[in-house]
């Protein structure tokens, strides 16, 4: 069986990374991958990167563009949606011919266009395609938010400025209604909570819809020994430390306020702890902080392992989640999380077993559980379990054999 991944990037985000982990586990498995890019930044042979930088860039600005005239000049959510309009063509290419699953990914920002969507279904290959957020079955956003006009048609958009109920989202929900109905897709989610909202949508309609979690390595995200790994790092050993991680740190939605806001609570405890934050613009957050910090800036995800190793726990306290690849990471490496009730993050932690799950924006809970799982729990069960729930639910052969069912259907 041929099988043909189709991602916006191969490792640059979150869904890249998982898209690209899941090609190593098929390939774990004896299945034949390639993936196609817009944008190649690893320099493994088997993805191939489609369309010229010229050209990749002209579809990146000119969606942009679009979205930015049609929000009456406004740049407020440019980057929270998109409209498709514009892509590459991927169904002449020799990978696509050959394939007999294509599997489409996160393809935004000049990707594939919508039209580009329905071509691929009427060549009549097996189309997947898996949902790293709502965009697949909303109008243009990528996070609805607490809008629900996404369940009938969308109009009225609360990303945009126009306020009106034929609006850019529901011209754009159209047109995916109408490319969706050239064929079947077996849309996958990555939690049950994605899955669940999909169902919801028009667009899901007549189509597959189907829950399997991101793959991960559990070789290469194992634990070690704790006290190595901070020497090696230069980091106290007798400190409780606290790891908090973002391609930018700074980044609200990755809920950099309640970082800095349970930060203020734990003062009391600020000579037994340690915050290290990693990802670009965190001596903007240290600066803030009454509290020992130490910023590494941005990390290769591959090289992430030795972090999430000298953690006591990893802190994830995003507003906006589906199945972060951070908790599965940590976790792998034994290292309990505490994030916010929110997406799929309940899904991976289970409260007061591998981790503490706070509710929902709610700083003083969040707090809790930080002082819970380093102080009250016990510490050794808490590792222990992260890593068994993943060797049980996410490890790549698992998931791997998961989505060749899915293929053989």
């Amino acid at each position: 069986m041929n099988v043909l991944i189709v991602s916006t990037s191969d490792i640059h985000g979150g869904a890249a990374i998982a898209a690209f982990r899941l090609m190593r586990a098929l390939q774990t498995v004896g299945t034949s991958v390639k993936m196609i890019v817009r944008e190649k930044q690893s320099d493994d042979k088997d993805i191939i990167q489609i369309g010229s930088n010229l050209k990749n860039k002209w579809n990146f600005y000119w969606e942009r563009g679009i979205i930015f005239l049609k929000n009456r000049l406004s740049k407020e959510n440019l980057f929270d949606v998109s409209i498709a309009n514009t892509g590459n063509s991927i169904t002449k290419l020799r990978e696509f011919q050959e394939a007999d699953v294509i599997h489409l990914h996160w393809i935004n920002q000049g990707m594939l266009a919508v039209d580009e969507i329905k071509d691929i279904l009427k060549s009549g290959k097996k189309v997947i395609w898996t949902m790293h957020d709502m965009w697949a079955f909303t109008g243009i956003c990528h996070h609805a938010r607490q809008c629900h006009s996404y369940q009938s048609t969308c109009g009225n958009c609360p990303y945009l400025r126009t306020n009106t109920k034929k609006d850019l989202s529901n011209r754009i929900f159209e047109e995916k209604m109408s490319a969706y109905s050239n064929g079947k897709i077996s849309f996958v989610a990555c939690s049950d909570w994605l899955k669940s909202l999909a169902l919801k949508s028009p667009l899901t309609k007549n189509h597959l819809v189907k829950s399997i979690p991101n793959p991960i390595d559990t070789k290469v995200y194992s634990d070690t020994d704790k006290t190595e790994i901070r020497r090696k790092l230069h980091l106290p050993i007798d400190k409780k430390i606290v790891l908090f991680a973002a391609v930018k740190a700074s980044d609200k939605r990755k809920g950099v306020d309640f970082l800095l806001s349970t930060a203020k609570q734990l003062s009391d405890y600020k000579n037994q702890l340690l915050f290290l934050i990693v990802g670009n613009e965190g001596d903007q957050i240290a600066q803030q902080i009454d509290i020992s910090t130490f910023c590494t800036g941005f990390v290769n995800p591959t090289q992430m392992q030795d972090l999430y190793n000298a953690a006591d726990l990893f802190l994830t306290p995003s507003l906006q989640e589906n199945l972060p690849n951070t908790i599965m990471e940590a976790m792998s490496c034994g290292t309990p999380c505490v994030g916010f009730n929110i997406g799929g993050i309940p899904e991976m932690i289970d409260h007061k077993i591998n981790g503490y799950v706070a509710e929902y924006m709610d700083a003083n809970d969040l707090t809790r559980g930080i002082l819970w799982s380093l102080f009250e729990s016990d510490a050794e069960m808490l590792s222990k379990n992260a890593r068994e729930k993943v060797l049980l639910e996410y490890e790549q052969e698992k998931i791997a054999k998961r989505y060749l069912k899915l293929y053989e259907q």
